[in-house]
């Protein structure tokens, strides 16, 4: 069986053509990964989660019967991750079920404390 010569250039085109295709693809394209995805989409879910818990958390440190004075404390506490340790220690950053605070929700519902309205009496 004979090979046209034109064969391999075409072959060594075609392969030149599929990498070129994936770099632009993956660069500009917007493909990705399974596993790219998976985490996207992992990290998307915790933030849904966490902005739908943040009010709870508010609404739980604006019941507590110190809430005036942990709100000073906390607006007094220059850092925000330590204002997100503050909340976590207080146990209002307890997600329902959970035996142990989440971060991500301590510090979420401190920026919203220190920038929010008054504390509920």
């Amino acid at each position: 069986m004979q090979v046209p010569s034109q064969t391999k250039p075409a072959l060594w085109g075609a392969a030149g053509g599929a990498v070129a295709l994936a770099i632009v693809g993956f660069t500009w394209g917007g493909w990705m990964t399974t596993s790219t995805a998976n985490k996207l989409a992992d990290q998307r879910a915790e933030s849904a989660v966490v902005a739908t818990l943040t009010p709870i958390c508010v609404d739980k440190f604006q019941q507590n019967g110190d809430a005036t004075a942990n709100l000073t404390a906390l607006k007094n506490i220059s850092s925000i991750w330590q204002q997100g340790n503050f909340v976590e220690n207080g146990g209002w950053a307890t997600r329902p079920g959970a035996t142990s605070p989440d971060y991500k929700l301590a510090r979420t519902c401190a920026e919203k404390l220190v920038e929010g309205k008054s504390v509920a009496q």
